[in-house]
């Protein structure tokens, strides 16, 4: 076996291993109905999020991945397909025995492109950079290629901030991660990022050498000026598309706002009849005042 076959399988085999970790029962039930939503095309379920190093879920909105075979086989609607095909993912609100979430939808091909270096979009890397769980998936085959895309994504970080000389593990991750942050629309405050890190640094360091062995060769750092100004603009593309597509999405926007940045925004009965108009007036005044970034 080639080297870099090898560093390659040391990094699929951790990921493999923290993917498998168990969860919450509450949680691979909500997972277990949320696949049962499309059947035919659900090929896996993905739980990520801050939520995993909480043990009381209730009142917290749980994040999930859903994996599909196919936008077309997914939706009823043919224009739901379009949108999931020209901006992914789409995201949807969940509620199932008490607990609530939401849960983006994802392609498989497009999981694993945008887990690569082939995408300046840093949201579907950065999120799967950090620890996530394999909650359910239909067969073998489904569960090996979530493995094999989420692996793509620690190395597409580390890569895409490039490594300071003499910097240590830990800061390179904290500073990948920043960069990060900095490209989407955030609520969260400055110390996010590391905060991501300094959550579980021992996982951060045991990741740190098998995603710096396996980065893809022609994988280039830099360009964040760039990434900045199209995740920004991507950012509220998603938001005016949430406003369609996301019941009650305005509400969220508002309840993640306030929750990070402190805020106590409300929404205005006329904001829900009219989400989109209110996503494209909220966020001109948030970044104005510097609630999000």
């Amino acid at each position: 076996m080639a080297s870099g076959e090898s560093e390659s399988g040391e990094l699929i085999a951790l990921v493999r291993t923290e993917l498998a970790t168990p969860v919450d029962p509450r949680v691979r039930a909500m997972a277990l109905a949320l696949a049962a939503q499309h059947p035919g095309s659900a090929r896996a379920v993905l739980f990520y999020g801050s939520c995993l190093r909480e043990s009381a879920l209730d009142g917290l909105m749980l994040d999930f991945y859903l994996i599909v075979s196919d936008y077309d086989d997914a939706y009823d609607k043919r224009w739901l397909a379009l949108a999931n095909r020209l901006i992914p993912p789409n995201v949807f609100p969940f509620q199932y025995d008490g607990l609530i979430a939401k849960y983006a939808v994802l392609s498989e091909a497009d999981f694993y492109r945008l887990n690569g270096p082939e995408t300046r979009n840093v949201s579907v890397w950065a999120r799967f950079s950090q620890p996530s769980r394999l909650v359910w998936a239909v067969d073998d085959t489904a569960a090996d290629r979530a493995v094999a895309a989420v692996a793509r994504a620690a190395p597409t970080l580390l890569a895409a901030a490039g490594r300071r000389a003499g910097e240590a593990a830990l800061d390179w991750w904290r500073r990948a991660f920043a960069l990060t942050y900095s490209v989407e629309l955030r609520a969260e405050r400055t110390n996010r990022a590391q905060s991501v890190v300094d959550a579980d640094p021992a996982r951060y360091a045991h990741f740190a050498a098998p995603a710096a062995a396996a980065m893809e060769k022609g994988a280039r750092s830099g360009g964040w000026a760039r990434r900045r100004i199209e995740g920004k603009l991507l950012s509220i593309a998603r938001l005016a598309k949430a406003s369609l597509t996301y019941a009650g999405g305005i509400d969220y926007l508002a309840w993640k706002i306030n929750r990070h940045a402190g805020t106590a925004i409300e929404i205005k009965p006329w904001q829900r009849r009219w989400p989109l108009l209110a996503a494209l007036v909220l966020v001109p005044r948030l970044l104005r005042g510097g609630a999000i970034r």
